[in-house]
């Protein structure tokens, strides 16, 4: 039987390097995937199969889904971190990739530099899943566009959606290419210092071209979520950055903080909020009360009446981080797309 899987032992490093029509194939099995899992009629497609999950960056989403993902499936996941291995410290990251790949049948990395993922698939010759890194978020990418289709009965190409905030980090950047990509109009609101990296934009009007996309990137935010079916922004800070960083990026970016405002500001009664978590919503962590306590706000770059309310579907969205993952893993590591 010929192959009909163009995902079958493929990497994901960027989710834009995978073509629109991949792209949607891997929707649809999630998709398929997530009703079986609901009906309680899921088979396992992954019996036996292994996979190494490798942390370098702490995580509760992406770890949970791998794991829970593997569980479904019937695979063996085994999760290294960085006290108890020796990548890029004892060991070349190329050495490690060659030992891991004789003992697994695929490999997670989420860690910092987007090199060492690259360099985990280069050298592993089994696929490799970035589950983040500095330059690129795209299992979260996944779970976002199910998500959309989920909440608007759209195609990709229709979608509409903006950015709020920081736009120089990995989920803006992977936000912008995967736009580009499938051809979805998006729109990114941050002020000048804090916008997409050039190249990375330069990238994405490429992308743009082949797909219809239609790309903003501006300091003003009416323009950006006028008409727009969904409304996404992150931490202000990302992991590994210094704290003094704060200060900074508040002063920069209250403008962009997500409220109801903001919201009525798109014109849209069903406009829909999404942000890929950990959120500063509130004063239960040091952070959001020490917020709350110098600027009198409840929620750093979303308003708590925003997140917890009916708009918000960042839940579903967290959710989704599992389903995509796993058809990910079903999709690479089975000749055959199942017939669902």
């Amino acid at each position: 039987m010929p192959n009909n899987n163009p995902w079958y032992q493929q990497s994901l490093l960027e989710l834009s390097n995978h073509s629109s029509e991949d792209i949607h194939s891997l929707l649809t099995l999630a998709s398929a995937l997530k009703r079986a899992k609901r009906q309680g009629s899921e088979q396992r497609y992954l019996q036996g199969k292994n996979i190494a999950l490798i942390f370098e960056k702490t995580s509760t989403r992406t770890r949970t889904a791998f794991e829970v993902a593997c569980f479904d499936q019937g695979a063996n996941p085994t999760y290294l971190d960085s006290n108890t291995t020796q990548l890029g410290d004892k060991e070349s990251v190329a050495d490690t990739a060659q030992v891991l790949a004789r003992l697994y049948d695929a490999i997670e990395y989420r860690g910092f530099a987007q090199k060492t993922v690259e360099t985990l698939a280069y050298y592993a010759k089994v696929p490799v899943y970035n589950g983040l890194t500095d330059q690129s978020h795209p299992t979260q990418m996944l779970a976002d566009l199910l998500t959309m289709q989920e909440h608007s009965g759209k195609t990709l190409a229709n979608l509409r959606y903006a950015y709020l905030g920081d736009a120089r980090n990995n989920t803006a950047h992977s936000l912008l290419l995967t736009a580009a990509r499938v051809g979805s109009d998006i729109r990114i609101s941050a002020p000048k210092a804090l916008q997409p990296d050039p190249k990375i934009i330069q990238q994405a009007q490429q992308l743009a071209q082949q797909s219809g996309a239609k790309i903003l990137i501006s300091e003003a935010i009416e323009p950006c979520v006028l008409d727009c079916d969904f409304i996404h922004t992150d931490i202000w800070v990302s992991m590994g950055e210094s704290k003094q960083a704060w200060q900074e990026r508040i002063q920069l970016l209250l403008p962009y903080r997500i409220t109801q405002d903001i919201l009525k500001a798109s014109q849209r009664e069903d406009i829909k909020f999404m942000h890929c978590l950990p959120a500063y919503h509130d004063r239960n962590t040091p952070t959001g009360e020490a917020f709350y306590q110098s600027h009198g706000m409840i929620g750093i770059e979303v308003s708590d009446d925003v997140f917890t309310s009916p708009a918000s579907i960042v839940f579903d969205q967290a959710e989704n981080r599992m389903h995509t993952i796993k058809a990910l893993l079903v999709a690479t590591l089975c000749p055959q797309l199942p017939q669902l």
